[in-house]
């Protein structure tokens, strides 16, 4: 999205501009792929950092958000990939409880709606692919270049992980 200036833009003013427009919609982005708001929030403050430090260098100002939604999604596979390797080290030093406490019972209930609960389900890339091109609303030309895969593969990601979410929800509806 081209914006009134943005090429006479000073850094200041120009990250000031993109984030009032787009932190939020950045933040539910994070929060759908890593499901952990506190977490989220902070991957989007250091893309707009990155972005601040990076102004001079970038070539067209117009793709800041392109580069934005990049630094979002990349920076939350790290996150991920940083907490299974946490998870699986904490796994292996001390055993599991038997059972979940009741709070932690009682948090599920409240965290987790259906539809959610389905997304988080799917495989990361089907989960991504769902979420950028129906949640942030983008074209699978976009979605392909920020994954970093071909257009069929985003495709066939999407179409995958559709079908899974309408079996899953389906059979929960259906009981």
């Amino acid at each position: 999205m081209p914006y009134p200036r943005a090429a006479q833009w000073g850094a200041d003013e120009a990250v000031t501009h993109l984030f009032v427009v787009h932190y939020r919609p950045l933040v539910r982005l994070a929060v759908l792929l890593l499901h952990d708001l506190g977490t989220a929030e902070e991957i989007v403050q250091d893309a707009y950092v990155a972005l601040h430090r990076r102004w001079p260098w970038l070539r067209d100002s117009d793709r800041a958000l392109s580069y934005l939604r990049v630094t979002v999604v990349n920076r939350s596979r790290s996150a991920l990939r940083h907490r299974r390797v946490v998870q699986a080290h904490l796994a292996t030093a001390r055993p599991g409880p038997d059972a979940p406490s009741a709070e932690a019972g009682a948090l599920d209930l409240l965290r987790y709606d259906t539809v959610l609960a389905a997304l988080r389900t799917l495989p990361a890339r089907q989960r991504e692919a769902i979420v950028l091109r129906y949640y942030a609303d983008l074209s699978e030309a976009e979605t392909a270049e920020l994954m970093g895969l071909s257009r069929g593969a985003v495709k066939s990601h999407t179409a995958r992980g559709a079908a899974a979410l309408r079996q899953t929800l389906g059979a929960g509806s259906a009981g």
